[in-house]
């Protein structure tokens, strides 16, 4: 009998890791920029804390090549829980926007490592016909922080403190002793690259996570600034965040049964509701119309989830083994591209107009991305 994914060597120690390294993430991802805010920044300021945090992380996911080539496993995927859990703690002293900034950016050379080198560690230690079922856990394991923490975050912040959620954050420290010892287990990285990667095959499917994230990132990032009261923001994200948990699990399934491929343009459909529905509640911030708000964030929750998983599996299917790591990087880098010009974009908009037409925007973004979906390749 064969064993689950959730057996293979390797598997409980990635998703081990997964789960302490986006508890940090998630429980800042929101309350970061309040606290900013908190510290006299406007809009576009707090928007850019999740902007800047990204940029670097995009950076360093560009990097991971030769970061693996120049210092192997170990040492990087040490360093990577050290600095992205660390510094949460300093926020604490200081609200000023660029000490907030100067923080994300620390994080971001953690979380930059840690997202690329987790989906590379999946990919290696899983068979390709079993791939969608461990990436289906891997979003698990990503997800469950996010419905904890992503919904909670900006509650406790304000009514217990913002020292709380800063704690929570320094806990991707505790996965350093995880780190070292899942790095014994990941294969060597050759000092030389090797054939090329064929990115002509994964630019789909990126732009298909870029378009997804930057609708998931100006959500996650201003969710408590688009609604009246903090039990509205609450419920909203606790659903966003919940749906997607289980779609993207679930999604695994149906990648490895059916093909990844047939549902991607039906995932960015959904989005583009989604999106459509979350701005028509907030039209008018001092009176969210709560319906339609949790119904939007379910059905963006729905997309989230499921098209995270659906692209990656295309992402690894459309190279071989040998370029695992470089699809994980551009995958990785659509997806907090995203996030992070979710986060900028947003933020600037409702500056000039409102939240509710950065909504829309976002909806148009997504929908722009439909074609793509019909010429994504295998390898």
């Amino acid at each position: 009998m064969s064993k689950s994914v959730y057996q293979m060597p390797g598997m409980p120690e990635v998703l081990a890791l997964t789960v302490i390294s986006f508890t940090g993430y998630s429980a800042l991802l929101p309350v970061a920029p309040m606290w900013a805010v908190e510290g006299g920044a406007d809009e576009v300021g707090a928007g850019l804390v999740n902007g800047v945090l990204l940029l670097v992380t995009i950076l360093t996911q560009l990097s991971m090549p030769r970061l693996l080539r120049n210092f192997g496993w170990r040492w990087t995927l040490v360093s990577a829980a050290l600095l992205l859990g660390l510094p949460a703690g300093a926020l604490a002293l200081n609200s000023d926007l660029w000490f907030v900034l100067l923080v994300s950016a620390i994080r971001g050379v953690g979380f930059g490592i840690i997202t690329v080198g987790a989906t590379s560690l999946i990919a290696q230690l899983v068979e390709p016909a079993r791939q969608g079922k461990a990436i289906g856990a891997f979003g698990l394991a990503i997800a469950v922080p996010q419905v904890l923490f992503t919904p909670a975050g900006p509650w406790v912040a304000k009514t217990v403190g913002f020292e709380t959620v800063f704690a929570i954050g320094t806990l991707p420290v505790l996965g350093a002793w995880l780190a070292w010892r899942l790095a014994g287990k990941a294969k060597a990285v050759p000092k030389t690259s090797g054939e090329p990667a064929p990115f002509r095959n994964l630019a789909r499917p990126m732009v298909i996570m870029f378009g997804l994230t930057v609708c998931g990132g100006g959500i996650l990032t201003f969710m408590p600034q688009m609604v009246a009261l903090p039990t509205e923001s609450l419920a909203a994200l606790l659903l966003l965040t919940l749906t997607a948990a289980l779609t993207r699990w679930l999604a695994g399934t149906l990648a490895d049964t059916y093909g990844a491929r047939r549902f991607l343009w039906p995932s960015i459909v959904i989005t583009t509701v989604g999106m459509l529905l979350v701005g028509f509640a907030v039209r008018e911030p001092e009176a969210t119309n709560l319906v339609a708000l949790l119904v939007g964030a379910v059905i963006v929750g729905v997309s989230y989830g499921a098209l995270q998983t659906f692209t990656l599996s295309v992402s690894l299917q459309s190279v071989k083994p040998q370029h695992y790591n470089s699809a994980s990087t551009v995958w990785n880098v659509g997806f907090d591209a995203g996030t992070g010009v979710g986060s900028v974009l947003v933020g600037a908009i409702a500056a000039g107009t409102s939240f509710s037409v950065a909504m829309y925007v976002g909806a148009a973004l997504s929908l722009l991305t439909l074609p793509l979906a019909f010429g994504v390749r295998r390898a």
